[in-house]
This record gives structure tokens, C-alpha cells and sequence, in this order.
């Protein structure tokens, strides 16, 4: 299966978007190569702003450009966006509602070798927190490209989480995102599986190997965080014995508390969490680490073999 990083496929949308859509900048804290900003900066060098290592200015200044009617796509590592910055998101951008879209690369642990200072987890817990934020985090490069063009058509502030690491493609172009929804991508009716970022291509993985087994596991593509698809979270609830959530970020405040927060209320069922448990990243190879903090296909089949 072919694979392409998060990251390198919003570069290559920014370019397809700028070429439509006049009103379309970009900001990057002095991060350009890294965060693929660069290539909308050598197509449209008037359009691109380097900022440098100011990211509260650089949100600010993202904020004055939506007051004029352009459409800012703003970018560094998650770390330092939705942590360094997260004053200047919350009360510059959201409280006024702006048609600012903050776009940082480089979360999770599979940042690697960067350690833990670097290693955004909790960055979907911050930005779920803000009113009216929607919160994307897309599984792979077709669904960033799907995501970029989606942002740039909603009014409002939006938070698109990237990573640094190659993952499967695992969409043609033909895959439908929509703001919003969620993508149910295999059915099941044994167990679900949501999951989101790069632990979509592990939950496909593991439910594969489960089907071996007997066990019809659901999977569900949750590219949307914020606002949560409730209507497909709770036909999975009663459809399905259990749910188990997976992503690369905290257990606190991500994906699989959002999905608790709402079945707790509607519709009280078993999730079972896969992700970081209340722990920073370290220095390491991405696939190391994915191993160590058991981000892993055999870590979901094991949840779901323990709990059937």
C-alpha cells in the first residue's frame, strides 16, 4: 500500500487551492519545509507569510487577514499552535468567530526523535474545548486534500491535525468527507472500532485479522472530532456490542472522551480507550514509539478479545 504523510498532502492542497481560490494565504512560523508550507510559498510568494518563531503573532495576524475577507491558513507544529498560541486562538480567533483556519503538522508521538517537548497530545483536547471550534484530524493524504478544500468553504474557525510521519493511503478520490460526518468504512456487528489519524489504517488492520477469527468488528473513520457525528456513534452503540476508541493523543479529552461524553447521555455503553494514558512522549523512532505506547493493530485486537 502506498504511503504519503499528512503533512506532504496538505502542502500539495494548498497549492491546488491557491490556484482557485485568490483569497486563499498562508502563514507559517518559520516552519516552512517541515509543515510543506513551503510549496504554496514558491507558487505564490505574495500570498505567504513567514512569520517566524512568533506564533501568537502569527494567529493574530491571521486573524486581521479574515477581518478583510481573506481566507488564512495558518501552520507550525501542533505543539507550539494549539499550545504556544492557544490564548491567541481562543480569544483573536474563536471568540470573534473568525474564517481562520489553524493547520499545524507534527502531532502525536510519531513526531519521533523530537522527544517529548514536541510531541503534542493533548492538542484535540484544547481545541475541543473552545466554543465553536471544529476539530478535523484526517487518516490519510486523500482525506487531508478533502479536508483542506472543506475548511476553506466553512465559515469559521477550524483546527485540521496533522502528522510528520508517512501513513497508507487508504481513500481513493472518490471518498466522501464531509464536516461533520463520520465515515463508517467497514461493517460490523460484533464490536466497533472508531478511530482517527494515522490509527485509522491500524483499526482496518485489526479488524481484518478479527474477521480471521469470526469476530465481525465495525470500523468507523472519525475525521471529524468536533462537531461529533452522534447519529452514527449511537446506531454503532446499539448495533454493536461495545466500542473501542483509538487514536494517537491523550485518552483525556480526545476522541475517546468525546465519544463517552455523548454515549453517556444518550445511550450508556461500554468504550474501551486506546491512546496515551496520562504520560509525554519521549525521543525515539515513530515506529518505536507507536510500539512502545501500544499504538497498534495487536493492542486493538486485544481490547476487543478481552472485553467480547
Amino acid at each position: 500500500m502506498a504511503k504519503k504523510a499528512t503533512r506532504q498532502a496538505y502542502g500539495e492542497a494548498l497549492v491546488e487551492l491557491g490556484n482557485l481560490n485568490k483569497n486563499v494565504v498562508v502563514l507559517d512560523a518559520d516552519l516552512t519545509k517541515s509543515t510543506k508550507t513551503n510549496m504554496f510559498q514558491d507558487k505564490f510568494p505574495e500570498r505567504h507569510i513567514n512569520m517566524g518563531i512568533a506564533e501568537a503573532d502569527m494567529i493574530g495576524t491571521a486573524a486581521g487577514l479574515a477581518t478583510c475577507g481573506k481566507i488564512p491558513f495558518a501552520s507550525t507544529f501542533a505543539m507550539f499552535a494549539a499550545g504556544r498560541a492557544f490564548e491567541q486562538i481562543r480569544n483573536t480567533v474563536a471568540y470573534p468567530k473568525l474564517n481562520v483556519k489553524i493547520a499545524p503538522t507534527h502531532a502525536g508521538i510519531s513526531v519521533g526523535e523530537d522527544g517529548g517537548s514536541h510531541q503534542s497530545i493533548e492538542d484535540i483536547s484544547l481545541m475541543r474545548s473552545i466554543p465553536g471550534m471544529v476539530v478535523l484530524s484526517p487518516a490519510d493524504a486523500t482525506e487531508t486534500k478533502k479536508m483542506v478544500f472543506a475548511a476553506a468553504e466553512y465559515e469559521g474557525p477550524v483546527y485540521i491535525r496533522m502528522g510528520r510521519l508517512d501513513v497508507p493511503v487508504l481513500f481513493d478520490d472518490n471518498y466522501d468527507f464531509q464536516i461533520g460526518l463520520i465515515n463508517t468504512i467497514k461493517e460490523g456487528t460484533d464490536v466497533t472500532i472508531a478511530a482517527t489519524g494515522l490509527m485509522t489504517a491500524k483499526a482496518l488492520e485489526a479488524a481484518e485479522k478479527l474477521a480471521e477469527e469470526g469476530i465481525s468488528a465495525r470500523v468507523l473513520n472519525v475525521g471529524t472530532i468536533k462537531p461529533l457525528d452522534g447519529e452514527t456513534i449511537l446506531k454503532a452503540a446499539q448495533e454493536t456490542k461495545f466500542i473501542v476508541t483509538a487514536e494517537e493523543h491523550s485518552v483525556i479529552g480526545g476522541l475517546g472522551a468525546a465519544i463517552s461524553e455523548f454515549l453517556s447521555e444518550t445511550h450508556p455503553t461500554l468504550v474501551k480507550k486506546i491512546g496515551i494514558y496520562d504520560k509525554f512522549g519521549q525521543s525515539g523512532k515513530a515506529l518505536e514509539l507507536l510500539e512502545k505506547y501500544e499504538l497498534t493493530a495487536e493492542k486493538i485486537i486485544s481490547v476487543v478479545k478481552e472485553n467480547l
